[in-house]
């Protein structure tokens, strides 16, 4: 259910700042956000994995408080992300 390395490392260089960047929090965004879409896939079939839900809620608060710590310090890539990502509706 993890993110593969190739997949990572893909997410990685497009969400990176700059070519050493690997903890920015576009970057931790996007890789949650990848982690999020595989676990409700897993869902999908397995609706009573409560175990791995209370993960995905957790990934889900972190996502959150990332997002909240870009729209106070930098709303321009806040926007960015969110539309990049698909995040709003």
């Amino acid at each position: 259910m993890s993110v593969t390395k190739e997949v990572k490392e893909k997410i990685v260089k497009e969400f990176q700042l700059h070519p050493s960047d690997t903890g920015s929090p576009q970057v931790q965004i996007a890789l949650l956000t990848e982690r999020i879409k595989e676990l409700t896939k897993h869902f999908e079939t397995h609706k009573k994995d409560n175990h791995s839900r209370r993960g995905l809620l957790k990934l889900v608060a972190r996502r959150r408080k990332l997002l909240d710590y870009l729209r106070e310090t930098n709303i321009e890539e806040y926007h960015k992300i969110v539309d990049r990502l698909g995040l709003r509706k």
